[in-house]
């Protein structure tokens, strides 16, 4: 199978979406397909989240000569919607005739459609709606996403796969059996990604203000987006937190491991994610995850992994007052089954088969429309 997958940035400061997406691609290689990759800002020849032994091609140009340059595709997989490549991706597929999936990315769960909603109307009234609704088929990576996405009336096959994960070296034994660090400094909360509205950083600030667990830091990495961390800044002088709350900015990729085996807790405090991969990466790192209903990680208190708590400062505060009450050892035996979890349901190999078994489903309607149109000729 010949697979073009398409995305906006393939470049590690585009935050998760360039690293879920680049992955797949080359899982999907991996898996026997044939594919090529392509992103709108040109970073498909740059990126260092590709191989380069990998079989993968890496094309470059705007997205018809993309497509000139691959081929016919038996598959186009575009990762996002919203922005002016993707509209032209879909007025391309349409006229060559080659089937396209759209991942949604969240981008249409109700808190980001209501997140700068006069523009989002605006293109959803000119091409959004229609270019999802000529799709082949949507591909969620939850089933709270794929129901909101359901809900839109778009009549579109709609499949659910969830993000890979790479599973990193085992965690080290960093902490002491009397609690802290073996180095004697504080226990280390983790929070990772674009410090942007949509991840719910004001209140997570303020409920650490409203718990303050003792020997304990907040340490916030990722990058700036809209100015928000200048507002966040602010809160935690207001609650004098400074002390406590710090900023590290972005980290390169191999700096993210280290950020991870220093850490005692992740917290993701969101308003809205389709899957969270933050949430599976700590969680392979053998980190207890603390997020909000704002993510579809409900499985974390079942397999006794993390909190799931409202999307709230009260819901957060009370995560919080839970999870910084427990030992070094019991946070320890959390993160061991998050890892296990991890590595049974999200390996890439598992993820690339599932995205096959989606293509191929695809293709086969694809076909059997194509027939029925001929047998039945054309609509009066």
């Amino acid at each position: 199978m010949r697979v073009l997958v398409t995305g906006t940035s393939l470049l590690p400061s585009y935050g998760g979406p360039a690293f879920s997406v680049s992955r797949l691609a080359t899982a999907l290689a991996e898996a026997g397909a044939e594919v090529g990759i392509w992103a709108a800002d040109g970073s498909a020849t740059v990126t260092p989240l590709l191989s380069a032994d990998s079989t993968l091609r890496r094309l470059d140009g705007n997205a018809a000569r993309a497509l000139d340059s691959f081929g016919k595709a038996d598959i186009l997989h575009d990762n996002g919607i919203w922005l002016l490549h993707n509209h032209r991706l879909a007025v391309l597929a349409e006229k060559r005739r080659v089937p396209r999936v759209v991942s949604t990315r969240g981008m249409l769960e109700p808190w980001a459609f209501g997140h700068k909603p006069f523009k989002k109307h605006l293109a959803w009234r000119l091409y959004q709606r229609r270019d999802l609704a000529q799709a082949c088929c949507h591909i969620t990576t939850s089933d709270a996403e794929a129901g909101n996405l359901r809900q839109l009336g778009l009549g579109v096959s709609i499949v659910t796969v969830p993000n890979g994960v790479d599973t990193p070296p085992e965690r080290p034994q960093i902490r002491g059996s009397c609690g802290g660090t073996i180095h004697g400094g504080p226990r280390t909360a983790l929070f990772m990604g674009r410090i942007y509205p949509i991840k719910g950083l004001p209140m997570l600030i303020k409920a650490w203000a409203r718990v303050r667990p003792r020997d304990w830091i907040l340490r916030i990495v990722g990058p700036d987006e809209a100015g928000h961390q200048k507002e966040l800044e602010r809160a935690v002088g207001a609650a004098g937190l400074e002390q406590v709350v710090s900023f590290a900015g972005p980290l390169e990729h191999a700096m993210k491991q280290s950020a991870f085996f220093d850490a005692e807790l992740f917290v993701l405090p969101t308003h809205s994610e389709s899957f969270g991969m933050v949430v599976a990466e700590a969680l392979a790192h053998g980190l207890p995850v603390l997020t909000t209903t704002g993510a579809p990680w409900s499985i974390l208190p079942e397999r006794g992994c993390g909190w799931w708590v409202d999307a709230t400062i009260d819901g957060i505060a009370e995560g919080l007052l839970q999870a910084t009450s427990l030992n070094p050892e019991e946070l320890q035996t959390m993160g061991a089954k998050g890892r296990a979890l991890v590595i049974a349901e999200f390996g890439w190999k598992r993820i690339a088969d599932r995205m096959l078994s989606a293509y191929e489903a695809t293709l086969a309607n694809a076909i059997l429309c194509k027939r029925l149109s001929t047998c039945l000729g054309p609509m009066n």
